[in-house]
């Protein structure tokens, strides 16, 4: 007696057509949850702070022509984040030295500034220009404590520190480089927060601006649609001539 031959069932081959196919669906996405994840780009480290101002940039034979921009007396609802749109709007990078009373009532700003890729300087919680003659407690609160304020809103470190008004002791250079923080000068100074005008804001940078130099400019303490107008037109001029921005 012949056994008949058993033919499929063509429904079981729809579904094994099916379960193959998912199965090697799957395969690629299991293999890349099992594979380990890129290697960090390993970066050198920043030098460690001086106790001495760093007012420019080291200018490596060969490099191309690198500049910091700057900004002080923020964070300011109006002005910080349309200087924030205007250095995205040319592909440039800045810090911000920030007050710690203004960081306090803004702190969604600072948040902002660092998640735009830029970087945030400590410049005293009160931005008080006797800050050398004052006691010791009082500086340390004034640089230390609101380097820990600005920390806690940033959720990183924050390793730059500025004097109001550059005005400099031995105890405060101290100080700030202990916290690690460098003293941050600056080289040009347009002199934007007396409202010069904006063709006398973008001239001054013009002239005195060269490979290295810090420029001081402020997002906050008053009006400052100047300074948005003189990044529009001073960002294109100094990536025509191959300048670059980086951080302090």
């Amino acid at each position: 007696m012949r056994i008949a031959e058993r033919r499929p069932d063509p429904a079981s081959a729809v579904l094994g057509a099916l379960a193959l196919a998912a199965a090697t669906a799957l395969a690629p996405i299991s293999a890349v949850a099992a594979s380990p994840p890129p290697a960090a780009e390993v970066r050198p480290a920043p030098p460690p702070p001086t106790a001495t101002v760093r007012s420019e940039l080291p200018t490596p034979a060969g490099a191309p022509p690198t500049i910091a921009l700057t900004f002080d007396d923020g964070p300011d609802p109006r002005w910080t984040p349309e200087i924030v749109a205007a250095l995205q709007r040319h592909g440039a990078v800045a810090t911000f030295c920030m007050i710690g009373k203004q960081a306090d009532g803004h702190p969604e700003l600072v948040r902002a500034v660092i998640a735009a890729g830029m970087r945030v300087c400590d410049h005293t919680h009160s931005h008080d220009e006797d800050l050398p003659a004052r006691p010791d407690a009082t500086r340390t609160e004034e640089v230390v404590g609101t380097q820990h304020e600005l920390v806690a809103i940033a959720g990183g470190p924050v390793t730059y520190y500025r004097s109001p008004a550059g005005k400099w002791s031995p105890p405060i250079l101290e100080l700030a480089a202990g916290a690690g923080m460098q003293p941050l000068g600056w080289s040009v100074d347009p002199r934007d927060w007396a409202h010069p005008g904006v063709a006398a804001i973008v001239g001054s940078v013009q002239r005195h601006v060269r490979p290295g130099a810090i420029v001081l400019l402020h997002d906050g303490g008053g009006r400052r649609d100047q300074t948005v107008a003189a990044l529009d037109l001073l960002l294109p001029w100094l990536k025509e001539r191959g300048y670059r921005f980086a951080f302090p």
